[in-house]
């Protein structure tokens, strides 16, 4: 990524923000910013940035949104709504520009949104991700990625989702699902995309920015980082690469101490929830020895939490991974979770840790079945075949 496409990328949100804030329009703010935008390619590389890139860009796409409905004679009525004379750009404060960006992730993530909407929208108003990249990451069409974003916007204008932080009786459930919008974008990221794990946690460190004194936003970024610097360790070709055999030299050491700092941060304001215990979770599998005992308790901490069954399958790997593989099984047993891919993985490296070598083998050929990715299938093909 260049200079000028990371200064955009950076400051894309608090534009866009500024704008839905004051036209209260979500289509004609990203037209506005768009515009700026492009004005700003055609100058800066010349010109040079400004010293306050975001002052000028909410100023010229202002501006322009101001220009574009004075020209259409038909909303000539509203003018009087819009009460900002045009700022001179060299006088212009950035001081003064409202960060609003706390209210559009809000407005983003609003459960009157569909989940898939909802990380769509995210991810074009305040990652400033080009439709084109989102629907690369999620694997659709770019005409079906313009959809879901069409929806999305049109749903925000009928059911009049309001721009707006929620009072404080709503506001716990509310970050829940703001913090569990950029989770889903960046376990789509672990997966494989690594530019969409990039831009959830660079989401999580706005969040965590805009909400300083939330441990969980903390805890959430955190996890992230940690579970980043592992990236490159985490496949070697086309083949996955286990914790346990992963090149520690390939870690991005730097991002771990980063990431441990956030959690310590998390810990300070009194973080002991699910996105924090991951954290330490995380944090915990880059030491080494690695304690196993101790993030099995964690894990067990995690369920009571959650009451996830996929946290308890995690608690039941790391259970094996201390020592107790047939406390292990019986616990995946009690599971039902027959559609998801790494109970199968998972109950089979447990039989086959335990001898039950024809049991392993049909759960390894069930792992395989649903299998969503070539490394996936390929790490269980060789597991396979020598069991």
């Amino acid at each position: 990524m260049t200079g000028l496409e990371e200064v955009f990328r950076d400051e894309w949100g608090r534009v866009l923000a500024a704008l839905v804030g004051y036209l209260g329009d979500f289509d004609r703010a990203e037209d506005a910013t768009q515009e700026a935008f492009t004005i700003a390619a055609e100058r800066w590389p010349t010109s040079g940035v400004p010293d306050r890139p975001g002052a000028w860009l909410v100023t010229t796409a202002r501006n322009r949104a101001i220009d574009r409905i004075r020209r259409e004679r038909t909303l000539a009525e509203k003018i009087h709504l819009l009460p900002a004379p045009e700022a001179v750009m060299d006088e212009f404060d950035d001081t003064l520009i409202k960060d609003e960006r706390l209210e559009l992730i809000f407005t983003c993530c609003h459960p009157a949104l569909p989940p898939e909407g909802q990380v769509a929208l995210t991810l074009r108003a305040l990652g400033g991700l080009e439709t084109a990249e989102i629907a690369r990451a999620f694997v659709v069409s770019e005409e079906t990625m313009k959809r879901r974003l069409s929806r999305a916007k049109a749903k925000i204008r009928a059911t009049g989702i309001p721009f707006t932080v929620p009072g404080a009786h709503l506001l716990p459930d509310r970050v829940d699902a703001v913090l569990a919008v950029i989770y889903l974008i960046y376990n789509e990221g672990y997966r494989g995309r690594v530019d969409l794990g990039a831009e959830a946690i660079r989401l999580g460190r706005v969040l965590a920015g805009l909400m300083p004194d939330e441990p969980e936003a903390h805890g959430l970024l955190a996890l992230m980082m940690i579970h980043h610097a592992r990236r490159h360790a985490r496949f070697s070709g086309e083949d996955l690469v286990l914790l346990d055999d992963q090149d520690r030299s390939l870690w991005d050491l730097r991002q771990i101490a980063e990431g441990r700092a956030v959690l310590d941060r998390a810990f300070a304001l009194g973080g002991r929830g699910a996105y924090v215990v991951q954290a330490v979770i995380a944090s915990m599998q880059t030491r080494q020895p690695v304690d196993w005992p101790q993030i099995a308790a964690l894990y067990r901490r995690l369920v009571e939490l959650t009451g996830s069954p996929v946290v308890e399958l995690n608690h039941a790997a790391a259970l094996a991974q201390a020592g107790e593989p047939a406390a292990a099984l019986r616990a995946v047993d009690r599971l039902d979770l027959d559609g998801y891919l790494y109970y199968h993985s998972t109950r089979a490296e447990l039989l086959r840790r335990l001898g039950r070598t024809a049991e392993a083998r049909t759960a390894y050929r069930r792992a395989i079945e649903l299998a969503g990715s070539a490394p996936e299938r390929g790490f269980l093909g060789r597991r396979l075949g020598e069991t």
